[in-house]
């Protein structure tokens, strides 16, 4: 039995040399695990509970080890737990700190089991939660999208392609856009609960363990689904990591991109919305100034969640199976994705509830460009039996025409349309209104006022 005496590293038995000072500094991650205090100590208490219903522990010992596990929680719940870096990380603080407490019966508790399979117990829990947490903020986003959409259903504005004018749709439509890339961005999260539902506890180091352990106890007890397959995979396996970041990847991709939109339709190019003094700093040397910088922080923040992705891609590409050191940088990089994330989500919710729409600058933007050409041409084909390609050099001739006069398309007389297409009559010139154009588009996803408002009574009843 060790009694961890001298306040010495629990392996020096093995180890009769005090590891070097810069060693120390590198090679502990307390500051950096601590955060999986709650899970290591939920996953040690049901492995307990597990070896005395195996009988590999006594009643006593177990209870004695539960009671202990419990008092270290709430020290660090209070912030009353002493964090000592000599002991290299939060596993090992903890039971150094449950010796203190009972004992050395406190060396039962690493029965059966390594660091190597304790800790990705531990990190799959916090995984598991962080994630569910994401979706849930990601509600909040899309609850805030529906919101403000329902307010501006009939605000008309340019649709863009190549940034350029190109047809009208409804704000409303532009920000359901927006709705969707969150909600695949919550199925991924989801879709990665599924990867993370096998629970590693009892593999041991790599081979899992000659004691009689009940693995399915344990992994129903901590709310996996089931326990892993094979020994080796479970300490190498780092994919439910990479799964994570890429996710956090994609949806800081989604609010980059959004941010980016936001960005220039505040520039006083387009001025298409106005962001409140709430989401605006100023400038230091030009008193006028009202800067979208929140906005270009989403922006910015995509690169760092790619960098973390990649950083962990690089890292895992050269490894051989089983646990290596190298591995222990994953929980700085995902906490720091994660991190990240949910504070983009909050800046990108803030602003949402923080932007008006300039309803009547969208408008004059939407009637030049000649963007309801398209509509010209759709109506050559439901109302002349004129195949789309003749349809379309027609309405072409019509824009040139037009521009040449320097009219809109709206401007132009029934007479000047009949010039080039004498089939035409005054219904035609209905084409040209920015709403009828946005209601004639009624197939399913199309940008239609009652297309608009079924979807948000879709998405508000999920």
């Amino acid at each position: 039995m060790v009694k961890n005496k001298n306040n010495k590293a629990i392996w020096n038995t093995r180890i009769k040399k005090d590891v070097s000072t810069l060693f120390q500094k590198v090679g502990n991650s307390i500051n950096i695990d601590k955060k999986l205090f709650k899970e290591d100590i939920d996953g040690s208490i049901v492995h307990v509970e597990m070896l005395f219903r195996q009988k590999i522990i006594s009643f006593k010992i177990k209870n004695k080890i539960i009671y202990g596990l419990n008092k270290i929680k709430k020290e660090i719940q209070i912030n009353k737990f002493d964090y000592n870096k000599k002991y290299e990380d939060i596993h090992m603080n903890i039971e150094k700190r449950l010796f203190q407490i009972i004992g050395e019966e406190a060396g039962y508790m690493h029965t059966a089991r390594s660091r190597n399979d304790q800790v990705i117990t531990d990190f799959k829990m916090w995984v598991t939660s962080s994630t569910k947490e994401i979706n849930k903020n990601l509600d909040n986003i899309i609850k805030t999208i529906l919101k403000v959409s329902e307010k501006n259903i009939e605000t008309i504005m340019p649709g863009f392609t190549h940034l350029k004018n190109a047809q009208a749709v409804s704000f409303a439509h532009y920000l359901m856009a927006y709705v969707e890339m969150f909600n695949r961005d919550k199925q991924r999260f989801s879709n990665n609960l599924e990867s993370l539902s096998e629970c590693p506890l009892g593999v041991a180091a790599l081979t899992g363990t000659s004691f009689n352990i009940d693995r399915n106890f344990t992994s129903k007890k901590l709310g996996f689904k089931k326990p892993t397959n094979n020994s080796i995979d479970t300490v190498a396996d780092r994919d439910f990591v990479l799964d994570f970041l890429y996710s956090v990847s994609v949806c800081s991709m989604h609010m980059s991109r959004i941010a980016e939109e936001l960005i220039i339709w505040n520039s006083d190019g387009f001025n298409l919305i106005n962001l409140s003094d709430k989401v605006v700093t100023g400038s230091s040397i030009m008193p006028q100034k009202k800067n979208p910088d929140l906005l270009e922080f989403l922006r910015g923040k995509t690169g760092s969640t790619y960098g973390n992705l990649f950083s962990m891609l690089t890292i895992l590409k050269g490894l051989p199976i089983s646990y290596f050191k190298d591995l222990q940088d994953d929980k700085e990089i995902l906490f720091g994705s994660n991190e990240t994330l949910n504070n983009c989500i909050a800046i990108l919710n803030e602003v949402l509830k923080n932007l008006k729409p300039n309803k009547q600058k969208m408008l004059e933007l939407a009637n030049t460009g000649y963007i309801t050409a398209t509509d010209l041409a759709d109506y050559l084909v439901q109302n002349h039996s004129m195949p789309f390609r003749k349809a379309y050099q027609t309405t072409s001739s019509i824009v040139n025409f037009a521009e040449k006069k320097k009219k809109k398309l709206n401007e132009l007389s029934i007479e000047e349309l009949k010039k080039i297409e004498p089939k035409l009559t005054i219904e035609v010139l209905k084409v040209f209104n920015l709403k009828n154009s946005i209601n004639s588009k009624k197939s399913y996803g199309g940008t239609s006022f009652d297309n608009i408002k079924k979807m948000i009574m879709k998405y508000k009843k999920t």
